[in-house]
């Protein structure tokens, strides 16, 4: 009986070993996930670049306009899948940072901001793209309340911008900018919580015009889920139409487009800038979008006529499969007019 302790430990040893073993082919077979180098796994919720995208690194011509159906929206150039735009407060380096803005809603005062590069400090130089050097987006959650401005930088790399926010709720506040030297435009984006209560809007039903200022829009094309589209909005002003459309950030209109629940930002590309040979001031606008999943989306169409700025806004629902977007029975909605 005075073995058996040799035979107990002799037996744990060996059971240890085993595991051991075991232990080093499983980290062989199934390395651990490196979530930083893994978009997919970072976020659920995360589902592109530039939804203004009309400021991305390739021209519409060579990506989209020639063969529009071979684009995956949902893909990097590497073939990996990519987080669309908007959804981050910092990218490549690059970080959003809020400094000020009106205390409340509906009275008038300050947006303040500035980009933080990858070295920390205040960036101060940035690539102009279609007539300003950064893009300002905002719009409540709801997806009402939307403002497209152009805010001034200082020398220390502070931008502002007077701003009124109409109502009480959260707003996505959007920077669309070329950092001088970067790889590529970026569109980062940060909440912005302005006090009070409130109702959230819902979101409007799909339709195929607006009307804004006494101005119609209508809008045709297929928007299809993972595959780049080209969409025309056509605007007519008391039932006729405009041809002289006045050039706006360098075409003849401007289309952001927001996803449904997450308000991710969408690649947006103008087929003609206005300055193209052969270029006519409407009444036709054609852009190319980028759709990266089925769901609701929220067009924002802004034109130029008269010398002031309108804005359309419609609702397409773009349905899994490749089918048409389904018009509803409701066929205008209100824009507005900055």
């Amino acid at each position: 009986m005075r073995k058996a302790p040799v035979t107990l430990a002799a037996f744990a040893i060996a059971l240890g070993a085993t595991f051991g073993v075991a232990f080093g082919a499983g980290r062989l077979v199934d390395p651990e996930i490196d979530l930083a180098a893994d978009p997919a796994g970072a976020g659920a919720g995360a589902t592109p670049q530039n939804g203004h995208a009309d400021m991305a690194a390739d021209s519409p011509e060579e990506s989209h306009a020639d063969s529009p159906e071979e684009t995956d929206p949902g893909s990097s150039k590497s073939g990996e899948q990519s987080i669309p735009d908007g959804l981050q407060v910092s990218q490549d380096g690059y970080s959003l940072e809020l400094l000020d803005q009106p205390a409340r809603s509906r009275a008038r005062g300050e947006l303040a901001f500035r980009v933080l590069g990858p070295d920390g400090n205040a960036v101060t130089e940035f690539t102009r793209a279609h007539e300003a050097d950064l893009h300002l987006i905002v719009v409540r959650r709801d997806m009402s309340g939307f403002q497209h401005v152009h805010p001034t930088l200082d020398e220390d790399g502070n931008w502002t911008v007077p701003f009124t926010f109409p109502d009480s709720g959260t707003y996505r506040m959007f920077a669309d900018f070329d950092p001088a030297g970067a790889q590529e435009a970026l569109t980062l984006g940060i909440d912005v919580f302005v006090p009070g209560g409130f109702t959230p809007r819902p979101l409007p039903e799909p339709a195929r015009s607006a009307t804004v200022d006494g101005y119609t829009v209508t809008w045709k094309g297929t928007p299809t889920a993972g595959k780049a589209s080209r969409v025309t909005l056509t605007v007519s002003a008391d039932g006729r139409p405009v041809t002289d459309l006045q050039p706006y950030l360098g075409a003849y209109g401007h289309l952001v487009a927001l996803r449904d629940g997450d308000l991710a930002y969408l690649h947006v590309h103008p087929v003609e800038e206005a300055d193209d040979p052969g270029a006519r001031p409407g009444p036709d606008i054609t852009f190319v979008v980028e759709v990266p999943s089925p769901g609701a989306y929220r067009l924002f169409l802004d034109f130029r006529h008269d010398d002031a700025v309108r804005t359309a806004e419609f609702t397409v629902r773009v349905p899994p499969g490749g089918e048409a977007p389904t018009p509803s029975t409701s066929e205008e909605d209100d824009g507005h007019g900055h």
